[in-house]
């Protein structure tokens, strides 16, 4: 793929969707359009979420009290973190937050960790079968990211009509921070406060994700320059290595996004809770 495409042509055969034209007409079809749906990041998306609800589920049901297994020890333990992060962060009272936040964090971290899966296996898996685009990181696409974000945002904005009623939400809107002087000043800010969370909850995941992606496409690039020889193989063995090093770094990186979106959302619900 690589040898034969040249360095701009091998990133940008990485970075194209896999959209329905393009599944159709081939990677001729125009792939744009605000409608368009991105077919790599709904499969890969739904399939981890399936895996997900499966190996948890299986867990739940067959959980011992006695010596727990490797998975069930393991799935405690995620368990146990993100609940202890809720009972922390979370002040109010709802048996939703704990849940979201267990299935955010252990369905981004997923989604993640796609990228540690060498950047042509996928795509030359996919090509195998007919498709010419397939990205394998869903949240390296912000329409994923933006997604998630907006949901967080619906039920942050729901919660707080819920707790302080249609009357305290809209003096939160027009009477804070500076008072009914300030009115149409104290909205402007608190649209444009509300409208940065789902806005830098997104692009913070989608950059850190696509930024990675790109540097182990960067990093694979050193295969078009290896051939027989000496210079080959030191090219190779350099690429292994930073291969390596940048997967263990990028380890931590896809943990620790998994972990801020949870509990960003952990915090904004809770502040959506605050009826004072």
């Amino acid at each position: 793929m690589a040898e034969a495409e040249g360095a701009s042509g091998y990133i940008q055969h990485h970075l194209h969707q896999l959209t329905f034209d393009r599944l159709v007409e081939g990677a001729s079809g125009s792939g744009g359009g605000f409608w368009t749906l991105h077919l790599d990041t709904l499969f890969v998306s739904i399939v981890l979420g399936a895996l997900f609800l499966w190996v948890f589920r299986r867990v739940a049901k067959n959980a011992t009290s006695g010596v727990p297994g490797p998975t069930q020890n393991f799935c405690e333990i995620i368990l146990e973190f993100v609940d202890q992060q809720v009972r922390d962060t979370f002040h109010g009272r709802s048996e939703l937050i704990a849940p979201l936040a267990l299935t955010l964090f252990v369905w981004i971290w997923l989604m993640n960790f796609m990228d540690m899966i060498p950047v042509d296996l996928l795509p030359r898996a996919a090509e195998a079968v007919g498709i010419s685009n397939f990205r394998a990181v869903p949240t390296a696409d912000p329409n994923m990211t933006f997604a998630m974000s907006l949901t967080v945002f619906v039920l942050v904005v729901f919660y707080s009509i819920r707790i302080k009623g249609g009357v305290g939400f809209a003096k939160e809107l027009f009477l804070q921070p500076f008072g009914k002087w300030l009115l149409p000043f104290n909205f402007i800010l608190k649209v444009v406060e509300e409208l940065a969370k789902p806005i830098s909850l997104s692009l913070r995941l989608f950059g850190n994700l696509y930024a990675g992606e790109l540097i182990f496409i960067l990093i694979a690039l050193f295969t078009l320059q290896a051939h027989v020889g000496l210079g080959g193989g030191a090219l190779f063995i350099t690429q292994l290595i930073l291969g390596v090093v940048w997967t263990i770094f990028h380890l931590l990186i896809i943990t620790l996004q998994a972990f801020i979106f949870m509990m960003l959302t952990i915090v904004y619900l809770s502040m959506a809770h605050e009826d004072h």
